[in-house]
């Protein structure tokens, strides 16, 4: 079901918004998607954060967009070096515009803005390194059971 939610097209279209967010930036972004999760949705999140070894990145600056689509439930984790610079209401901001598209059906979309928004603070605080950066963690979205 978690993979089958968006088609070939659309899983493109989000890894492109990975990849054009992290252009600017050191900053990493994940997309990770299951059917369910049986524990607490931030807890949840917080393990695959920790299964996709985010916080190995050099500067701390992982951003992790979680959902389990059999139970409708999404999460967004930053790593401590980006959660130390945006304002504390800074994730439920983009989750509330998320969680606002995917009413309306919109997945893709809801998950692109997200990506941007993140994408937009990630730059500001941490921004492209030139040669020096290189690309830490996988564009690919991953799929859990």
């Amino acid at each position: 079901m978690a993979e089958k939610l968006f088609t070939s097209a659309e899983k493109d279209q989000i890894v492109n918004a990975i990849k054009s967010a992290e252009v600017t930036t050191s900053g990493e972004i994940q997309v990770h998607i299951e059917n369910q999760c049986k524990i607490d949705v931030l807890d949840r999140a917080a393990e695959v954060f920790e299964t996709l070894k985010m916080y190995q990145t050099k500067d701390r600056n992982g951003v992790l967009f979680y959902l389990a689509v059999g139970d409708k439930k999404f999460a967004i984790l930053g790593d401590g070096g980006i959660n130390r610079v945006v304002p504390e209401d800074f994730w439920e901001n983009i989750k509330n515009h998320m969680a606002s598209l995917f009413k309306e059906g919109k997945f893709t979309q809801g998950l692109i803005d997200g990506i941007h928004q993140a994408g937009e603070a990630l730059s500001t605080h941490f921004p492209y390194q030139g040669e020096a950066d290189e690309n830490e963690l996988p564009d690919e979205i991953s799929f859990g059971s």
